[in-house]
C-alpha cells in the first residue's frame, strides 16, 4: 500500500467515477478553525448549532469559569443546508473513515445526524476520524516519501436504512476480484448461506460491469450492499493493505493470492476449480457458534458507567453515593 493509493480511496475522488452506483452524497471543504477544533482534547462542550452557544459555569471557591463553544456560523449554515438537500438525515464521514467506533455516544446508538452538533459529537469522540486527521498514511510501504497534500472535507452521504447483513467487502488484486467477505462478520446470517451462489453472483457481476479497469489503482478493497431486490450499491473503497481491515480473511492470505498459486491458511468455501475460472473465495460466518463480539466494543466506555448514568443498576448507583459520602466527609 503506497501513499498515492491512500490519496485515491478518498470518497471526492472516487465519487465522480461511480456516482450513479452508490449512495447520494456532498462534500464540503473543512476549515481549519474546525479541524483544530476536533482536534482539541481540552474542548469538551459541543459546538454546532445556529441557535445558541453553550456555555458551562462552575462556581469554587468564589470563582466563576466559563467554557463557551466555539462557532462556525458560515460553515453552519453550509452544512445545514446540505443536509435539508439529503433528507434532513446524514450519515457522516471525513475523506476516508466515518465515527464507527463512536455510535455508543449518540443517544439512539446511531451515525444518523441531523445537525452539526450531531456529527461533532461522534467526530470528537471517534479514534478513528483522529486517525484521518492525524496520520492517514500509517502503514504504507513508502513511508519515507513525502507525504501528498490533503484538503479535508466534510462527506454528507443521504441516510439509508442498510441492513447489516447485506453488506460485504470486495478484496482486488490487479483488478481481479479474489475474495469476498461478510462485512458484519461477528453475526449470522440465515440469507447468506442459502443465498450464497446467488449474491457471489451478483457482486461479481456488478464488479465487472462497473468497477473493474475504472478504478485508479489495480489493488483496491471496496464495500457493496446487496438490497432486498438483488441490486447492488457501491458503499466504500479503500486501500488494498493492513489499515483496512481484512475482516474474515488474512492479509498474509490475500497478499499470496496469485492467478496460479491460491494460498488459504484456514479454507472455508473455496474450490480451486472456481477460482481458476475466476471465481472469488467466498466467506461468511456459518453458524451462530462462531459469532463474535463487535470489534468496536473496545472503543465503548465501562459498562458500569452506563449503568450510573441511566440509573438501571441502582445497586451501583447507592454504591457511588456511599463513596461519594465518604470522599466529602474526608475532606472536611
Amino acid at each position: 500500500m503506497k501513499k498515492e493509493q491512500v490519496v485515491n480511496c478518498q470518497l471526492s475522488v472516487w465519487y465522480p467515477i461511480f456516482k450513479k452506483h452508490t449512495i447520494k452524497s456532498l462534500i464540503l471543504p473543512l476549515p481549519q478553525n474546525v479541524i483544530d477544533y476536533l482536534l482539541d482534547d481540552g474542548t469538551l462542550v459541543v459546538s454546532g448549532r445556529c441557535e445558541h452557544t453553550h456555555t458551562h459555569t462552575h462556581t469554587h471557591d468564589e470563582t466563576t469559569s466559563t467554557v463557551t463553544a466555539p462557532e462556525f456560523p458560515e460553515f453552519t449554515s453550509k452544512v445545514l443546508e446540505a443536509i435539508n438537500v439529503l433528507g434532513g438525515r446524514v450519515f457522516p464521514k471525513l475523506n476516508w473513515s466515518a465515527p464507527q467506533d463512536a455510535n455508543w455516544i449518540a443517544l439512539n446508538s446511531s451515525l444518523e445526524c441531523q445537525s452539526l452538533s450531531d456529527i461533532f459529537l461522534l467526530f470528537k469522540s471517534s479514534d478513528f476520524i483522529t486517525h484521518d486527521l492525524t496520520q492517514p498514511f500509517h502503514l504504507c510501504s513508502d513511508e519515507d516519501s513525502p507525504n501528498p497534500p490533503i484538503n479535508y472535507e466534510l462527506v454528507l452521504r443521504k441516510w439509508s436504512e442498510l441492513i447489516p447483513g447485506g453488506e460485504f467487502r470486495c478484496f482486488v488484486k490487479e483488478n481481479k476480484l479474489i475474495a469476498i467477505s461478510q462485512r458484519d462478520y461477528t453475526q449470522y446470517y440465515q440469507h447468506i448461506l442459502k443465498q450464497e451462489q446467488h449474491i457471489s453472483q451478483a457482486i461479481q457481476a456488478f464488479f465487472s460491469q462497473h468497477v473493474q479497469y475504472k478504478f485508479l489503482d489495480e489493488d483496491f478493497v471496496f464495500d457493496v450492499y446487496r438490497d432486498s431486490q438483488g441490486r447492488v450499491w457501491l458503499i466504500d473503497i479503500n486501500p488494498f493493505g493492513e489499515v483496512t481491515d481484512s475482516l474474515l480473511f488474512t492479509w498474509d492470505e490475500l497478499t499470496s493470492i496469485t492467478n496460479q498459486a491460491p494460498f488459504f491458511s484456514h479454507l472455508w468455501h473455496f474450490n480451486a476449480r472456481l477460482f481458476a475460472q475466476g471465481v472469488p473465495a467466498f466467506r461468511y460466518t456459518t453458524s451462530e457458534v462462531t459469532v463474535q463480539p463487535s470489534p468496536c466494543l473496545s472503543y465503548r466506555i465501562p459498562r458500569d458507567f452506563v449503568d450510573l448514568s441511566t440509573g438501571e443498576d441502582a445497586y451501583k448507583l447507592m454504591d457511588f453515593l456511599k463513596l461519594v459520602c465518604v470522599l466529602v466527609h474526608s475532606l472536611h
